[in-house]
């Protein structure tokens, strides 16, 4: 990241002006915030809870944005606040105790069938996450399990999760499959009657997105972490830090629980912040880096790192983006991900203009199941679904209607 000085307090007092005018009014959400909070303490959970809260919509918030656990055990400490009255944050607390647990155990079974079968896999988030943030599987909220695998093993993954009764949840044809595999990044499996319970990745993020990480890379780095007794190799806290703000990125920083992860893991004394910056540079994402842990600091208190401090002052967007997510989150409001105006910030968050002009051209010209269920082109004239492609965005944008990813 570029090497300009900024004072320690000059982003601090920026963004906390930022987060004070963007939440005032809403107690719920100043709840959820104090609840999670870097610094969290049982006195400034009791100042939140001042006003009378909803806590019914204090549960639904705190679930939509994968808190459950941090609200529950902050709120639980504090005197005075009856049972009774937050039943609604509790059951779903219950709920996702017993969720992840079982997770847990599954995540367990298939890692051990694969590796019977011959295939590597590292987990990265679901359980691994929440054991190495909080020492605690049922400390984090998840809902799915995510595996990183080498793009060679595919072929033989299928097979092996059917001995385990996983089931693959898109049907393609053989062009369509070898189309996908080339430019998208996830199979999606069920298990019987639980759908889209564990994402197979072979990329981080669909290729037209233009961040080209190594996954064979995250392999030769990965480390080993206990999980319930079992050794399980997962990413290094620098590859995991980097594909957290990016996958937060993606999704346009809408889920609290996503900034929260990222300034946790920011605070630890194994994170190698100058090999951070080295692979955000490399891959053109210091600006997606920085957002992320600006947003931390905005809305949990993380101490902002000096290298972050830097690239800020040089890079002005930083913070625009940092306003308009903030904006967004204090009313409620998402990106639309299939709208012009979420593709126009995917371009905005990059700081290279050779990675904008890779992600558009690659957005324009990469079909995906919306060209295959449009039009069917026999074997032989497959490539023509790019020109497809291309002229449908062209129809969309130019009636100002939806773009399909």
């Amino acid at each position: 990241m570029p090497s300009a000085v900024l004072p320690n307090s000059v982003p601090q007092v920026l963004v906390q002006r930022e987060y004070a005018s963007s939440f005032s009014g809403d107690p719920e959400l100043e709840l959820l915030l104090a609840c999670c909070a870097h610094d969290q303490t049982r006195e400034r959970v009791q100042y939140a809870l001042r006003s009378a809260v909803d806590w019914e919509r204090v549960a639904r918030l705190a679930e939509h944005h994968g808190v459950i656990a941090q609200v529950y055990t902050a709120v639980a400490r504090v005197d005075g606040v009856l049972l009774s009255e937050m039943l609604p944050v509790r059951q779903r607390y219950d709920r996702s105790i017993h969720q992840a647990l079982w997770l847990t155990r599954e995540l367990l079974r298939i890692l051990e069938h694969l590796e019977d079968c011959g295939i590597g896999a590292l987990p990265y988030k679901g359980p691994v996450l929440a054991q190495i943030l909080y020492g605690n599987v049922t400390s984090r909220q998840f809902a799915d399990l995510d595996l990183l695998v080498r793009p060679d093993d595919l072929p033989k993954i299928k097979d092996a999760l059917a001995e385990l009764g996983y089931e693959a949840s898109l049907r393609l044809s053989p062009p369509e499959e070898r189309a996908y595999v080339a430019e998208g990044y996830e199979w999606v499996f069920d298990l019987g009657e639980q759908r889209n319970l564990l994402e197979i990745q072979w990329r981080i993020l669909p290729r037209f997105y233009a961040i080209d990480f190594d996954v064979e890379r995250f392999f030769k780095r990965a480390v080993t972490i206990e999980l319930c007794g079992r050794s399980v190799r997962t990413l290094c806290s620098e590859d995991l830090i980097l594909v957290l703000c990016v996958h937060a990125a993606k999704h346009a920083w809408t889920q609290l629980s996503w900034m929260r992860e990222i300034g946790e893991l920011s605070q630890s004394r194994a994170l190698d912040m100058g090999a951070v910056c080295k692979e955000a540079g490399r891959l053109g994402i210091c600006r997606i880096v920085a957002v992320g842990f600006l947003l931390a600091n905005s809305l949990f208190g993380v101490e902002i790192q000096k290298a972050v401090q830097e690239y800020v002052q040089r890079d002005v967007a930083v913070e625009n983006i940092v306003h308009r997510v903030l904006t967004l989150l204090s009313q409620g409001k998402e990106f639309d991900p299939e709208s012009v105006r979420y593709f126009r910030l995917m371009m905005d968050v990059r700081e290279r203009c050779q990675d904008r002009a890779r992600f558009l051209s690659r957005l324009a010209l990469t079909p995906s199941l919306g060209e295959w269920s449009a039009i069917s082109l026999p074997g032989w004239l497959f490539p023509m679904y790019r020109v497809v492609r291309f002229l449908r965005l062209l129809r969309r944008a130019a009636v100002g209607s939806r773009v399909s990813d």
